[in-house]
């Protein structure tokens, strides 16, 4: 009997341990879980979304919802595919803690010793940047910055790199968080230099087929010839979802580039909440899901944010993957934003159980949904999160407003441009992006971006030296300004662009009158 109790007593701690015992919760009600899923689809007006919630080793709800494509038939299923766009990062940060396990790397590695061409904004920072730095966002560089090197652009991943050491820093060298893209491309760029295969065929044979992930792509060119694919959706004020087409994310991949569904993406989740271990075989060692997991830089939340959120203390970010905890727990978490798309996945890996939100147009759902099933987990499912998130919404959008209404009440519609239309034309340029030309098109100036084959912008005056700017073929992007600098010559020296977005910032970039 002695023996007994104390094998039920060590049963129960493991239990206990793994989260495979039920501890101070109800679980999640899928039921209603799945009514909630349908009234909130509609209440954003999202054409298509699928999600599927995990639990232990095993996918316990899965469903798709809508359509994937507005004004046609077919329907999303638990197939459908999307571009989970960030999430792509923890596959990244994953593969180089494999080969931290077999002693070909370390995390505290000098990146210059494995890209010896890797450059930064100063001598001290590229020589003390880490391979953990390029994974946990504190460069000193903003969020974002640079991210219009790749946006379309026909530049190649080493170039964007490259380019990256004529971005001024917003922070100092490790100080503050500050979101980039460009620094977990060159994480994923040291791979062949050590693997001596692709970062794609690294993720598909190291991960994508281990864990039978077998509809998953590494880039937009992999689409050719698929049927059950989700298209993504501009969704503006008043109309109707516009299907866009799909951003190309080649020359930043390790950063963005997966293209999964739910099926696929939650044995992704399973693996990182088991330690590793998918289907009894070790892919990850449990030290190094420790490591990703663990906090790498603080992300300090809001305050009048965090009023709302009355079970979080904290917010920050691993290897790869956003933390915070909730309610007593660690959430490990991330989310992906693509032209069109958004997406959310989350693991609660000491109480075995997480949730994959793919959707096919730019909204904050995945993130409401991410908390309700939080809430509804631990027997507190009385926050409507998909309303909450709505007025956040109709919020931000009314400051956008605002704005719009400011600028048109300074705006002085009695002016002219100093100048005949054919002296604003030529090349302008600078270090960073490269060069764009404004030439004139049907008595009209027109503004080119010539490192990208899409990023044309036609130009109508607006006031003084200033033109507004709308790109033809970005819809996600809003109208602009385009600024043209007069020297004491008379002539135009310089031209600034603003297009006002939380994604690209065209202010960074440098336009010098060239000829």
């Amino acid at each position: 009997m002695k023996h007994l109790k104390q094998i039920t007593a060590v049963i129960l701690l493991i239990l206990f341990s793994t989260g495979l015992f039920a501890q101070d919760h109800k679980g999640i009600d899928f039921k209603k879980l799945d009514s909630y899923l349908a009234k909130s689809l509609k209440e954003w007006k999202i054409p298509g979304m699928a999600v599927a919630v995990v639990q232990g080793d095993s996918i316990a709800f899965a469903k798709g919802y809508g359509i994937k494509e507005f004004g046609k038939a077919g329907k999303v299923n638990t197939k459908t595919l999307f571009a989970v766009a960030s999430n792509t990062k923890s596959f990244t940060a994953a593969a180089l803690s494999q080969l931290v396990d077999e002693g070909k790397i370390n995390w505290d590695d000098k990146v210059i010793d494995y890209l010896p061409w890797f450059r930064m904004y100063n001598d001290y920072v590229t020589g003390e940047m880490t391979v953990r730095d390029l994974l946990c966002h504190r460069s000193g560089l903003k969020t974002f910055s640079g991210d219009l090197l790749w946006y379309e652009t026909n530049y190649s991943q080493d170039e964007v790199i490259k380019r990256m050491r004529f971005l001024k820093p917003e922070y100092g060298f490790r100080a503050h968080f500050g979101y980039s893209n460009i620094l977990v491309s060159a994480a994923g760029r040291i791979i062949p230099e050590i693997a001596g295969i692709t970062w794609q065929n690294y993720i598909r044979t190291h991960f994508f087929k281990p864990l039978g992930m077998t509809s998953s792509l590494l880039s937009v060119k992999e689409l050719k010839g698929k049927k059950n694919i989700a298209v993504p959706h501009h969704v503006a004020e008043g109309k109707p979802p516009l299907p866009i087409k799909y951003m190309q994310w080649d020359n930043v991949a390790p950063a963005a580039a997966v293209i999964s569904n739910v099926e696929d993406m939650s044995k992704w989740l399973i693996l990182q909440m088991n330690n590793g271990v998918y289907k009894g075989d070790t892919i990850l060692s449990a030290t190094q899901i420790y490591e990703m997991h663990s906090t790498q830089t603080p992300d300090n939340m809001n305050p009048g944010w965090a009023r709302y959120f009355s079970g979080k203390h904290f917010s920050t970010y691993g290897l790869g993957w956003s933390l915070f905890d909730y309610k007593g727990v660690k959430v490990v978490n991330h989310s992906g934003g693509a032209d069109g798309m958004i997406s959310q996945t989350m693991i609660v890996p000491e109480k075995k159980f997480g949730i994959v939100i793919l959707t096919n147009s730019v909204n904050y759902l995945p993130t409401a949904l991410m908390y309700y099933v939080l809430d509804d987990y631990f027997g507190e499912p009385n926050n409507d999160w998909s309303a909450f998130f709505l007025r956040v919404k109709k919020y931000m959008d009314n400051l956008d407003k605002q704005d719009r209404e400011k600028a048109e009440k300074e705006h002085n519609p009695n002016t002219q441009p100093a100048l005949a239309l054919q002296e604003y034309c030529g090349t302008y340029g600078g270090d960073l992006y490269g060069n764009a030309e404004v030439r004139l098109e049907k008595g009209k100036l027109v503004l080119d971006f010539l490192p990208s084959d899409v990023l044309i912008g036609d130009l109508t005056h607006w006031q003084y030296e200033t033109f507004k700017i709308k790109l033809r073929n970005s819809p996600t992007l809003p109208e602009g300004t385009v600024n043209f600098i007069i020297g004491k010559n008379g002539k135009v020296n310089e031209l600034k662009v603003d297009i006002p977005n939380p994604d690209f910032f065209f202010d960074e970039l440098e336009f010098k009158k060239l000829k």
